[in-house]
Order: structure tokens, then sequence, then C-alpha cells
């Protein structure tokens, strides 16, 4: 194993979802060159899934202020200047994240994906792989590092909290009337960006199903006042049912973190949440909306990490003449009834 690779520069940015996905990276990385330090970038708001990671030796965030214009130009350019870099993974290849390899140019490896804008830039561009999960896509980046020793190719992403983080949910949740002795079903049923939810007439129909056929409590997951609306929504529509507990709380992603450690299954609209729950290894079943690829970013997909598109039933090419409704209205509820209830059946407890 080469002693070459001291310290790696991971750069990231984005959301959630994004960032937890490419935890694989990290993860391979640290199996691959145990003694490197793990340097991740990353969004100021993202940081705190990350604290004490044992894959990630130092995270560098960015927050609203210093990610634009001579601010965020500056920043880059004194991290470069204050760090010696063996690596740098630009996960994004931007045109925005490539000043992290053009204030560094005498690091070694330099690699990112093959754009126009990337030449002597990056030395090593590799072209997206087709065909492949964004985790798959992922891990390609470290193909370059073989040079310096066997890659450790891992497609596991996890998350960690700490016991006494753990605990302390559970006890925030037994104070909400939840009983940990029975199991708890985290639901998404509103989406960040309005309009990309399965219509609520069939969300609504398949919850009635998992409450009357299963004895589980479901914990409704949102965030921000809109989101907040629609759950709520969805709350009385179901006739406020005391199995549904509407008022749990995530106060920050470690929280939701600990939230999703304590459901035994995950179910809804794909996006964030649906990725940390994989992370904690919780059993789920997304929808995924029109123009959101399956196939991409269901990494991993098994008996146990499920999900239903649009393209399940109608390939894209024939989609294009559909409107955004007609497209999501392909999704049906006897599809993805037929596709839940055989996971619910299999990982949660007999009653």
């Amino acid at each position: 194993m080469s002693d070459k690779l001291k310290t790696i520069l991971i750069i990231r940015f984005r959301r959630v979802g994004d960032s937890v996905l490419s935890m694989a990276l990290c993860h391979s990385l640290k199996q691959s060159f145990p003694a490197a330090k793990i340097h991740f970038v990353l969004n100021e708001n993202i940081a705190p899934l990350y604290k004490d990671h044992p894959d990630i030796d130092r995270i560098i965030t960015f927050n609203d202020k210093e990610n634009h214009g001579w601010t965020y130009v500056k920043k880059v350019r004194e991290l470069m200047k204050a760090n010696h870099y063996d690596a740098i993974i630009d996960m994004r290849s931007t045109v925005k994240t490539m000043l992290f390899s053009l204030f560094s140019l005498s690091t070694p490896y330099r690699i990112g994906r093959k754009k126009w804008y990337g030449r002597g830039l990056l030395n090593f561009r590799l072209q997206a792989p087709e065909g492949t999960d964004r985790v798959a896509s992922n891990l390609q980046l470290l193909e370059p590092l073989s040079a310096e020793g066997k890659i450790v190719k891992d497609d596991s992403f996890p998350l960690y909290i700490s016991a006494e983080e753990k605990e302390r949910y559970k006890i925030y949740l037994c104070n909400k009337g939840l009983d940990l002795t029975k199991p708890i079903v985290l639901v998404a049923v509103a989406t960040r960006i309005v309009g990309k939810a399965w219509p609520h007439d069939r969300m609504l129909e398949v919850l009635k199903r998992i409450l009357t056929n299963y004895s589980v409590q479901l914990v409704f997951n949102y965030s921000g006042p809109i989101e907040e609306k629609v759950a709520r929504q969805f709350y009385q529509d179901l006739n406020c049912n005391p199995r549904i507990f509407l008022g749990v709380e995530a106060k920050g992603l470690r929280e939701l973190c600990a939230l999703c450690a304590c459901s035994l299954f995950f179910f809804g609209n794909e996006g964030g949440p649906r990725h940390i729950s994989q992370a904690f290894d919780v059993p789920s079943f997304a929808i995924y909306p029109p123009g959101i690829s399956k196939d991409f970013w269901l990494p991993g997909k098994s008996e146990r990490y499920q999900g239903i598109s649009p393209d399940d039933s109608v390939t894209p090419a024939k989609q294009e003449n559909l409107s955004y409704k007609e497209r999501m209205e392909l999704i049906t509820i006897e599809s993805v009834w037929e596709g839940l209830y055989p996971m619910l059946d299999k990982f949660l407890p007999k009653s």
C-alpha cells in the first residue's frame, strides 16, 4: 500500500441526499488507504450529519455567505494554500468547484468528471458511467488511485449516532406517547419541492391500508411550515388516528438520524430521509416522481430497499407526450400496495 496518499480532499456540496450517498466514497477510501486523512467539503447546514464520523477526519464547511462571489474564491484559495493534498476528488466537477484544483495544481491526483472546462485543471477526468446508480458512479472516481494500491469499493454508506443520542431520542419518543415495544414506521408524506409528492388521495388510501392491516405507529416526517401543513391535512383526513404521531420533531439532522435509527421501516416520497434510513439499514419503500430515476437514486436495490416510479410501467420515451400529472398518475394505488405490503409482512414483527 502506497504511503503517498497522506491527505485526500473530497468536494461534495449540495443537499442531504447527495452527501449521504457520497459516504460510500469516503468509506471505501478509508478501507483502501486507512492511514490517509480524509477532508470533506460540504455546505455548513449539512455538516452535523457527519459529526464524529469514522471515515472523515476533517469537515470543511461553507456557509451561505461564503458560498458566493469573491468570498468563496478567497476561502478556497486560502484553504488550498494552507493544506497540502495528495489527491483531490471533485465529485461535482463544476466551474465553481474546480477552483480547488486551480489553486492546487501541484496535487498529483486531481480527479473529477470529464467536462471541457476541466482540461488542464483535472489530470484525471472520468466519463460518468451509464446504467449505474449514484453510489456506483461515485465509486468510479476511485479508479485513478489504483496506482497507489488495491482499491476497496464498498457500496454501503453508513451514518452514525452515539448510543447517548439514540437513548435520549428514545426518551423523547416515549414522552410523546410512542410505545417503543411496537414498530415505528417513518412516513414522508410531503416533499421539499411542492408538486413532487405522490397525489394526496392515493397516499391517503395506502396509509389507511397500513393502519388497517398492521399494528404500527406512524410518524410523519416533515420540514418547515409548508410540509407541516401537508402532514396536518393527512392527519385530519385519517380522523386523527391515535396511532399517528404528528408532533414528533427532529430538531436538526442529528435528531433525524436518531428518528430513522429508532424506526423499523420507511415509506413515502423519495428524498434525503429515505437515504438516511438506508444509511441506518432501515428497510424502505419509496415513491419516485417523474424525472427522478429510481435506477440511479436507489442504490443497493434489494428486498430491503425498494421503490416505484412511472418508468416501471411506461418507458421514459413513451412518457414524452404526457403531462407531469399524467406521468405521476402512472403510479397507482394498487402498484404501490403490491410492492409495499410484502415488505411490511417481511420486515415488521408479527402481531
